[in-house]
């Protein structure tokens, strides 16, 4: 027993050291102290609008209200849903924005934590969920919008519609910003909107040309997911543009609130974004937000995207998933895989779920340049354009990390179980440590976007039942970083 006290031990000790081993990006040290929490919101939990709730595209934590005492931690969180449950098609879903009560309770970095305590550290509670609606109040959908399109009007740009006449959104990343309102991207656009503090739509910002979704010679911003009884779109595939699916799915502000960057999943269809072999270069899209109103490109880079090696050695592409800003020229980035984890019948262990650190400072500029246009791809076929010097990344958090899961216990693959990470990574926000010790130390939240799966579902006026037993708790796990300097670079 001695022996394996000691085993386990080292092993610990192994993984701490790993753990504490700093990430050089642009000669700054970022250091990962670790898993520190873990916590959940039950699959079976309803909003209150009796729905299946459903959260992790996006997160924001409250920073005004987040406070310590005696060891807990305690705050609130802005989680944002997606377009539904939407395994069959998408459905008539209204968007909407739920509000997360947080305790926190930190385990010591790198320790396992307390028998019995596994998975509490974090102790979430639904507060509220709010509904988004369209600049005239109406309600918007999660239906995808097919062929038709609203026409652009005054500051308005042009904006996806489903056919029922609602605003289609398919929301991926939140900003909240000091007076309450918000930012919100999205895939169908793939756009970035700003909503008021009661939800309300009061402006919109369309991406540059190469990224807006072109099918025969129109912008179309289906993502080939029509509703019950729809056509399929025609073609299925834009010919330029986001790919389907692929849209804004990373935002985050500057801590000096000065600019906005946005970061498409994966390239667009004319830079190798139509196979995923060669969808590697994607786009970070800066936006100068002095005028919250009228956000302005102000820089553009491409983004290599990290590749692996799949169980059968086949080289894969990662997908971005989210973002922080450190600086506004470094953000970190997360990045996975896709078709493992629990809630899939099939799938075996994830190959890849990693957080990086994203340097644009030695970058290519290429904002309001010819790549700009749908017709001058920067990676044709995934090759970069040699003219283009591309941001660089260095590796930072290891999702996937065996020891550190295990600490916690949770795995990834093996057991089609409860403690299964889950297939979908997609939110992340910090807050401070709030100690005078660890100026530079924060607490990096982590969530899952869950798909709504469950085994009791209910949504749009209809109970349904997700396929293979699938019941998926929201989850968060929460690393303690050391990010020097933050925001001042």
């Amino acid at each position: 027993m001695k022996h394996l006290h000691r085993t386990a031990s080292l092993g610990g000790a192994l993984a701490l050291f790993t753990a504490l081993t700093p990430a050089l990006a642009d000669g700054v040290a970022y250091i990962n102290k670790g898993l520190v929490g873990v916590g959940r919101i039950p699959a079976d939990q309803r909003d209150k609008f009796g729905e299946t709730f459903g959260s992790g595209s996006g997160m924001a934590i409250d920073i005004s209200g987040w406070t310590h005492d005696a060891g807990i931690y305690k705050g609130s969180l802005w989680l944002l849903p997606d377009r539904g449950y939407n395994v069959a098609g998408t459905t008539d879903y209204r968007p909407r924005l739920n509000t997360i009560a947080i305790e926190f309770t930190p385990a010591a970095p790198g320790a396992a934590s307390a028998a019995g305590q596994e998975q509490t550290g974090v102790k979430a509670t639904l507060a509220d969920s709010m509904l988004l609606t369209d600049d005239k109040g109406a309600d918007a959908t999660g239906l995808d919008p097919l062929s038709d399109v609203r026409a652009a009007a005054g500051d308005m740009p042009m904006l996806p519609v489903a056919t029922n006449g609602k605003l289609a959104l398919d929301n991926e990343a939140i900003v909240r910003l000091p007076d309450g309102s918000m930012f919100i991207s999205d895939e169908y656009g793939p756009n970035i909107y700003r909503f008021s503090a009661q939800g309300r739509l009061m402006s919109a910002t369309q991406p540059p040309a190469a990224l807006v979704p072109m099918r025969k010679g129109a912008p179309n911003f289906s993502s080939d997911n029509p509703g019950p009884g729809a056509a399929d779109p025609d073609p299925k595939d834009p010919e330029t543009g986001r790919q389907n699916n692929q849209g804004l799915e990373g935002m985050a502000m500057t801590p000096d609130g000065k600019f906005l960057i946005a970061v498409l999943q994966s390239a667009p269809r004319q830079d190798g974004g139509d196979s995923p072999s060669t969808r590697q270069n994607t786009r970070a899209l800066v936006y100068d937000a002095s005028d919250l109103a009228h956000l302005k490109l102000a820089h553009e880079y491409v983004v290599p995207l990290p590749v692996f090696k799949d169980a059968k050695g086949k080289t894969k592409i990662a997908a971005q998933s989210e973002i922080v800003a450190l600086s506004d020229t470094s953000f970190l980035m997360l990045t996975r895989d896709s078709g493992n984890g629990q809630g899939l019948k099939t799938g075996d262990a994830s190959l890849y779920r990693q957080i990086n650190i994203v340097d644009v400072s030695g970058a290519t500029d290429i904002a309001g340049g010819a790549f700009d246009a749908a017709d001058k791809p920067v990676a044709p076929k995934g090759v970069l354009d040699p003219s283009v010097t591309p941001a660089k990344l260095t590796p930072f958090i290891d999702i996937n990390d065996a020891t550190a899961l295990g600490h916690f216990g949770l795995h990834n693959g093996g057991a089609k179980d409860h403690n299964e990470l889950s297939e979908k990574w997609e939110a992340m926000s910090l807050a401070s440590v709030l100690d005078p010790k660890l100026p530079d130390d924060y607490f990096l939240f982590v969530g899952n976007d869950n798909d709504f799966l469950a085994q009791d579902g209910f949504q749009v006026g209809a109970a349904y039942k997700a396929d293979d037993g699938a019941d998926v708790d929201t989850m968060f796990l929460v690393y303690q970083v050391t990010l020097p300097g933050l925001g001042k670079k």
